[in-house]
């Protein structure tokens, strides 16, 4: 008599015969609006310049970023988050671009928005890295430490002429303590409560941002370790957690998101707001890199870390495969 509660009669290789089989079965399915696509637009560029640590992406023209945000709405992707790289003349100690209603930030914006109007989510990062001098998140005291309460000043500022040039959703990635309460009061002081706020929530000090730093045009000198979490704590990322949701976060996210899935799953179980991973530059970069020398199979592995990053709780990835996924999976 077959016993069916274990072999021989309990079969699980029954549910994988065939690709309609798999399909059915499968508990975690991708779709091309997870998608949120990071994207550079660098100042007083003439062409889109390839980033060398990141194959296949660039820094966008003004003219570029808006193909790319129209191919982004024609393969369904939700979102766009858009980091500005003004020239290095114009950086300074307090990071004016980023405060400048002129700043490239702000007018890539205001390009962006008024290409795909409300067909694609227009994000802003909310950071200082880009726009200071000295490449750290915040503005320094005379010790040269970053200094939480003044930073969080020009945060307040940064959300003011991000919403006014458009942005449906700002992201504060600066770490500061406080950074979602000031930028949730500074946005509804100017009547912009529709603006939504996504928290980087656990944002680790991670060795895998190396190629953002050539995107970005970095000026950085040290490190983050200050203000960015520690790679060894997982407890800390929920005390983080529930002082963003306090402070009105309406969105939140862990970064990175590979090396950070455990974080990533204990978040999403913790919250009933939406939660997003960004997959980085270096995971990015690995596989373009391994695939590069045939030592991978490159769409196999894209969506495979896709799925797991979704597996393990992502509502929303911002990948810079986003268009690309979303066109596959289509």
């Amino acid at each position: 008599m077959t016993t069916y509660g274990s072999f021989p009669g309990s079969r699980p290789r029954r549910l994988r015969t065939t690709p309609v089989m798999r399909r059915m079965v499968a508990e975690t399915r991708l779709h091309p609006a997870d998608f949120i696509l990071p994207a550079f637009v660098r100042e007083g560029v003439s062409e889109p310049v390839p980033i060398q640590a990141m194959p296949g992406v660039v820094q966008h023209t003004r003219d570029s970023l808006k193909k790319a945000a129209l191919e982004a709405v024609e393969a369904g992707v939700s979102g766009i988050m858009l980091f500005g790289v003004p020239e290095e003349s114009k950086k300074d100690a307090l990071g004016t671009p980023g405060t400048d209603p002129d700043g490239i930030l702000q007018v890539a914006l205001r390009d962006v928005r008024a290409e795909v109007g409300d067909d694609l989510l227009v994000m802003s990062d909310l950071c200082l890295d880009e726009t200071t001098d000295h490449g750290h998140c915040g503005v320094l005291d005379d010790q040269g430490r970053v200094d939480n309460d003044a930073t969080l000043e020009r945060y307040a500022e940064m959300a003011q002429v991000q919403a006014d040039a458009g942005a449906h959703v700002v992201g504060p990635s600066g770490m500061m303590d406080g950074q979602i309460g000031v930028v949730r009061d500074a946005l509804d002081q100017i009547g912009r409560e529709d603006v939504a706020i996504l928290a980087y929530t656990a944002k680790y000090s991670s060795a895998f941002y190396g190629p953002f730093r050539e995107a970005v045009g970095s000026s950085l000198k040290g490190d983050r370790k200050t203000y960015q979490q520690d790679p060894a704590n997982a407890r800390e990322s929920l005390r983080e957690l529930a002082l963003d949701l306090e402070e009105g976060a309406d969105m939140v996210m862990v970064k990175p998101a590979g090396p950070y899935l455990d974080i990533l799953a204990r978040v999403a179980d913790a919250v009933d707001v939406p939660v997003a991973a960004y997959q980085i530059s270096g995971e990015y970069s690995m596989i373009e890199a391994a695939a590069e020398k045939g030592w991978l199979d490159r769409d196999r592995a894209i969506f495979e870390t896709l799925t797991g990053i979704k597996r393990a709780g992502a509502r929303n990835i911002l990948t810079y495969w986003a268009t690309e996924a979303a066109l596959k999976l289509r």
